[in-house]
């Protein structure tokens, strides 16, 4: 089959088309004809080797995190499934690669796909939405009356995470360049700041929850928004310490990880906050209340641009100039 592979880890590196073996159908695994497949700055992440302490990857590796498909084959001991579902799905790590024509997945990760959304769309949905899902209902267990600030608002994690922090009853804030400042409203952002104009940090204060998907720098300042006994939960980092150990890393990574974490925390902690990082899990049942939520209409997703296969180089290239408001598909011609 044709995939785009990881040849080594390589800062800014190049993704290479090549034919690579069909994958391995476990027990429990469905096979999925690919159809759309989008793209995070976690591909960039992964490629470049920034996650690599936790996420070891042996190059050549196929890149790709999420998927939109139909089931052709299953295995054995696959029950909620049959060849011919339309599924959508990110697949757990260490076994992604949805840059490909096929990708045999856990069934525990997959998805039935919302039956409103093309699989152009539904390919754009799970990572974001299973990262959004995580933070707002698992982690933080958002009320109704609350106050967020979701960074970043017309990202792919923002755009989502608004308008289910809205559908929980939040209050929401958010970040944004002045050409999406009316995407962010229609979405449902009550208090949508123009970082090219505006300091969120002057603006924000009495927050319960932050969002912080962006760098250090915008990490120290979002501390200080958010009330005493508030939370900050990070999805672009430092780890900290008890994501090691839900992991369960070994002593010096764990050292390695306490260390990276030590200054927010410290800071967090002088200002009576929590700090929490998060790197989403693969969860199939999460996905399919995901599902239920956009066929009712409670969420949209927001393609930005589409780009054929043969050109998921030049769409992970565009994600890497931050320029996309909402998602970047990439398609197969079927």
């Amino acid at each position: 089959m044709r995939a785009f592979v990881v040849d080594k880890y390589k800062k800014m590196g190049t993704l290479r088309l090549a034919d690579m073996p069909a994958p391995e159908l476990r027990d429990d695994d469905v096979l999925v004809e690919i159809h759309a497949t989008s793209v995070n700055p976690l591909d960039s992440k992964v490629r470049d080797g920034e996650f690599k302490l936790f996420l070891p990857y042996r190059p050549p590796f196929i890149l790709g995190h999420d998927v939109a498909g139909i089931v052709t084959r299953v295995g054995p001991r696959v029950s909620r499934f049959k060849v011919g579902d339309q599924v959508y799905a990110r697949p757990r790590d260490h076994r992604v690669g949805t840059f490909a024509e096929f990708i045999a997945i856990n069934e525990a990760d997959v998805a039935l796909k919302p039956k409103n959304l093309s699989m152009e769309e539904a390919g754009s949905i799970p990572l974001v939405g299973l990262t959004a899902w995580q933070v707002l209902v698992e982690t933080a267990r958002l009320k109704p009356g609350q106050k967020v600030f979701i960074q970043a608002g017309s990202g792919g994690v923002g755009i989502f995470a608004i308008q289910l922090a809205k559908h929980l009853g939040a209050t929401v804030a958010t970040t944004t360049s002045t050409k999406n400042v009316e995407l962010v409203k229609s979405l449902g952002a009550d208090v949508v700041i123009d970082y090219k104009k505006q300091d969120f940090e002057k603006i924000l204060s009495g927050y319960d929850l932050v969002i912080n998907s962006q760098d250090k720098k915008t990490l120290d300042k979002s501390l200080g928004v958010l009330k005493p006994g508030g939370l900050v939960i990070s999805i672009s980092g430092p780890p900290d310490p008890e994501f090691a150990k839900r992991l369960g890393l070994n002593l010096f990574l764990r050292l390695v990880i306490r260390l990276l974490s030590r200054s927010v925390r410290k800071k967090a902690k002088s200002l009576g906050i929590r700090y929490s990082f998060l790197l989403m899990r693969a969860q199939g049942q999460q996905l399919s209340a995901i599902a239920s939520l956009i066929e009712s209409g409670v969420i949209r997703p927001v393609v930005d641009q589409v780009f054929p296969f043969e050109k998921t180089g030049d769409a992970l290239a565009y994600v890497e100039t931050g320029r996309a408001s909402g998602k970047v598909v990439v398609t197969m011609k079927r």
